[in-house]
């Protein structure tokens, strides 16, 4: 067996996990059973059952101990063998060409043991190909290095020339990692989180209630009038407003810190985190579809966001992987570094085409049922007052123009683009070659006016990301756009649609 202290290279013998491993899946094992010991430990009443909790964190320790011992691997020229399992054993050997993605974590616990967890990640797999918990810092990286050469002599045609300099596409620094958190609403997020936990265990009713009781009293007792309590509460919000952008800012330096996006070769890194280091890498052709977002705190700052889907399934909602190229740039940053990594470099769009004409009453057709429907409970609630919901119809109509005046898609050089907001800007692009499927639907509605929805699928799709698709064209348009596509993707070359 390869010992430790040399290093990993094709043609060595087995080699073990770091000898701290074991400490690390232990600590793994013991947050999904953390909440029930401590119940057990400090809210148990003395019965001697209360005790199996324990003896169930000694068994953990065990497991992790024999996970350590039974786990090998050899790395092979055409890729890695992993041996695993204690009494159900497992032999798995991933070839080099199926790994999507390498991905290096590191918590402050990690960083001060100088090791790293590795995921090795496939195209369209549910879950990674390995996962090694943990290696030390230069066993991981000399594994992504493995990789990464291994894909620069697939490139080169098994060539001698020498792997490509890194370059970097993306730096972001502390002020820009600022820039995000004021963008984001990510302590909004968790500010939500948090407010559904502390319904969920009552702390809310004993806590609002006597604050806000608190506060009518204080009021009265300062005989404040209207306007004063406008100011009061005005101030709360604010107060409000401005913890909860402190909490995003907090939360995007933890995230984001020291951002670099590089590039070597045709493989993309990126590493980011400011306690916790994560680093995630794969080939700029494993790219299936585009996103920018602009929203109106985005175009105060002049900035948007860049994020791409990536021919992995299992890397959909990992934190772990690759999917932010931009998490905070300028528009002309964003546009450049879209130029860079399509093959056509072709980008922005020269000429949009607009929806049908009468797109703007199917966008405004569900919120106008939605305030007709709560106008008439109110006003069966409270009566007439409840009518004053309906002056939200006007304001409904003029957004639906709006969006769809400044709605529509383009189709050039290979790409098929779509544009969708006027306040929070929206731009999904793919190309033709990465379209999987394409799925033109109808509803009654759409029947009803004579349109359709082109929706185009690809790859690894995010849940969270608005699908590829052009709503609301005329019937004929529709079609007439399948059949383009359609025929397009026939055409491309074989190769070409197994590597996507």
């Amino acid at each position: 067996m390869t010992t430790a202290s040399e290093p990993i290279a094709p043609g060595g013998g087995e080699r073990r996990l770091h000898p701290l491993s074991w400490l690390f899946v232990l600590i793994q094992q013991l947050k999904s059973f953390a909440l029930p010991l401590l119940v057990l430990l400090f809210g148990g009443r003395g019965n001697s059952w209360e005790l199996w909790g324990l003896a169930g964190a000694g068994v953990l320790v065990v497991a992790a101990v024999l996970q350590y011992f039974f786990y090998r691997f050899r790395i092979e020229a055409d890729g890695i063998v992993i041996r695993s399992g204690v009494f159900q054993k497992s032999l798995r050997h991933v070839p080099w060409q199926r790994v999507h993605n390498v991905a290096l974590h590191q918590t402050v616990l990690h960083r001060l043991f100088n090791v790293a967890e590795v995921r090795l990640e496939s195209a369209g797999g549910m879950q990674a190909e390995a996962e090694m918990r943990v290696l030390s810092l230069a066993d991981a990286q000399a594994l992504e290095e493995l990789v990464r050469g291994h894909e620069h002599a697939t490139g080169a045609a098994q060539t001698e020339a020498a792997p490509p300099a890194s370059r970097v596409l993306l730096a972001m620094d502390t002020a820009e990692v600022v820039r995000l958190g004021l963008v984001s609403n990510r302590g909004l997020i968790l500010a939500a989180a948090a407010f559904g936990v502390l319904a969920q265990a009552d702390v809310l009713d004993d806590w609002i209630g006597p604050s806000v009781k608190g506060a009518v009293e204080w009021g009265r007792g300062q005989q404040l009038d209207w306007l004063g309590w406008a100011i009061g509460i005005t101030g709360v919000l604010l107060a409000v407003v401005l913890a909860l952008r402190l909490l995003s800012i907090a939360l995007a330096l933890l995230q984001f810190h020291g951002f670099t996006l590089t590039e070597q070769g045709r493989r993309l890194s990126a590493q980011r985190g400011l306690l916790t280091r994560m680093r995630a890498n794969m080939p700029r052709s494993r790219i299936q579809a585009w996103s920018l977002h602009e929203g109106l705190v985005h175009r105060w700052f002049k900035r948007r966001s860049l994020r791409v889907d990536s021919a992995s399934m299992q890397t959909a909602n990992d934190q772990r992987s690759l999917r932010d190229l931009a998490p905070l740039a300028t528009p002309e940053a964003c546009d450049e570094l879209v130029r860079h990594l399509l093959p056509g470099g072709h980008w922005p769009m020269r000429e949009w085409r607009r929806l049908h004409p009468r797109a703007w009453r199917r966008q405004f057709g569900l919120p106008a049922l939605a305030t007709l429907l709560l106008a008439g409970l109110l006003t069966w609630l409270n009566g007439a007052v409840g009518l004053a919901t309906l002056a939200l119809l006007p304001v409904l109509a003029l957004r639906a123009v709006v969006w769809a005046r400044h709605a529509g898609y383009s189709e050039e050089g290979g790409l098929v683009a779509v544009r969708e907001g006027w306040l929070d800007k929206r731009w999904r692009f793919v190309e033709v070659r990465r379209i999987q499927s394409l799925v033109l639907s109808q509803s009654p509605l759409d029947r009803r006016h004579g349109m359709a929805t082109l929706l185009m699928d690809t790859v690894g799709a995010s849940p969270f990301d608005p699908p590829v698709r052009v709503r609301y064209l005329p019937m004929a348009e529709a079609e007439a756009l399948r059949a383009r596509l359609a025929a397009a993707m026939d055409a491309r070359p074989t190769p070409a649609r197994t590597a996507a």
